[in-house]
């Protein structure tokens, strides 16, 4: 399917806004990496424009699906639509304290807590979500079934890509963080062979790796 044939329907809010509640969507980008934050993002979407169908037809969609071009489009076209949206990090150093699942619900939790407007109910991707005083349903895949859900997807992916690339990148320029973003490449590895661990690298992902080194000193590739 094209990209510029990806579209949502704001079905999921309908049910919310006909019981006369606001629904923010929750996602987050950053689970799977080596090395860098998590990222959470809520958004809020007036009633008037989930109901306009020029807006749903923008192209708002699972921000995996879609190109870095029309991603950062996008996300500015959510921050400017949006009747509230935020974006909240949790460091790779309270990722190996608390574990990325538990770093992943604090990012959402900090995301929800953030917004300007206040919400009635949630609607977070996924099939897991520890809540907070705030009614909620998950979906799973819900970045590609729920308007409100992928633009969150979009602003949290937006938001960890540029962090990576204007502030990892920058700081360790020898890793590659603007090329890979974290993730476990090919090209990532190597580098982590070439220069080590930097302070970004989330250990506890890295703890077999790191295991495999300290026993015979092999390398990965």
């Amino acid at each position: 399917m094209s990209h510029n044939n990806l579209q949502l329907t704001s079905i999921y809010e309908s049910e919310i806004i006909n019981r006369d509640q606001l629904a923010a969507g929750i996602d987050e980008a950053g689970r799977g990496p080596l090395a860098g934050p998590v990222v959470a993002a809520a958004v809020i979407f007036p009633i008037q424009l989930l109901e306009d169908t020029e807006f749903l037809h923008v192209g708002i969609y699972d921000s995996k699906k879609l190109n870095e071009k029309k991603r950062n489009y996008l996300a500015e076209i959510i921050k400017e639509k949006a009747l509230a949206w935020s974006v909240s990090f949790v460091d790779n150093i309270t990722i190996d304290k608390i574990n990325i699942l538990q770093a992943s619900m604090a990012a959402m939790k900090n995301a929800v807590n953030e917004l300007k407007v206040k919400p009635n109910f949630l609607l977070v991707d996924g099939n897991y979500f520890i809540g907070c005083n705030i009614p909620f349903k998950t979906i799973v895949g819900g970045d590609a079934k729920c308007i409100s859900i992928a633009a969150a997807s979009i602003l949290a992916k937006t938001a960890r890509d540029k962090w990576m690339i204007e502030v990892a990148a920058k700081k360790y320029p020898d890793y590659g963080f603007d090329k890979h973003k974290g993730y476990a490449t090919k090209q990532h590895f190597e580098k982590i062979n070439k220069y080590g661990i930097c302070p970004l690298h989330r250990n506890t992902f890295l703890y077999k790796y790191l295991k495999r080194l300290s026993n015979d000193d092999k390398r990965l590739f």
